[in-house]
């Protein structure tokens, strides 16, 4: 199993569209067969070897569970560079970040907070639903539809970022 991506891992097609409930199927199942308990008898060796690909498993099911990591993840195994250089964002996304980040600040002042939060989460859920939905065209293109999925990545990280502090947010507000 060493050398494999995640997606060979775990029995997938390498894709950005994964059904969740076959992913969750297929990591328990591999997680049942290379849980370190089942190697308790075995040499140090195998023990260790079990530890391993524990840990691979895991971090591929955690990766191919998240579509933003997701996301980068099949870039990196495109061989598309996701941290470089170019970090260039649409201004008109980088004005509504800092839009939405602002609300996200001001939240205390509304009236009901409850409700102008839920408004907030909702409407960076489309955004995100946008944004995904661009990746995969986009990555589905392939060649120079690569760095458009690139760009939709960073703005999905964003817009992921953002929905994390939302979360936060309303559980203080619970």
């Amino acid at each position: 199993m060493a050398g494999r991506n995640h997606f060979e891992l775990l029995g997938l097609p390498v894709s950005f569209d994964v059904d969740p409930a076959d992913l969750s199927a297929r990591y328990r199942s591999l997680q049942r067969q290379l849980h370190p308990d089942r190697h308790s008898g075995g040499t140090d060796a195998d023990r260790r070897l079990a530890l391993q690909l524990t840990a691979s498993l895991n971090d591929a099911y955690q990766t191919l569970q998240n579509p933003v990591r997701r996301a980068h993840y099949l870039l990196e195994l495109s061989g598309v560079a996701t941290d470089g250089e170019d970090t260039h964002m649409a201004p008109e996304f980088l004005m509504e970040q800092m839009e939405l980040r602002e609300s996200l600040a001001d939240m205390h002042q509304h009236a009901d907070p409850r409700t102008k939060l839920a408004e907030l989460a909702s409407h960076t859920e489309r955004m995100m639903q946008e944004k995904i939905a661009d990746f995969r065209h986009a990555y589905a293109r392939g060649g120079a539809g690569f760095r458009t999925a690139r760009n939709a990545m960073r703005e999905m990280q964003f817009i992921d970022k953002l929905r994390r502090e939302i979360g936060e947010r309303e559980e203080d507000l619970a």
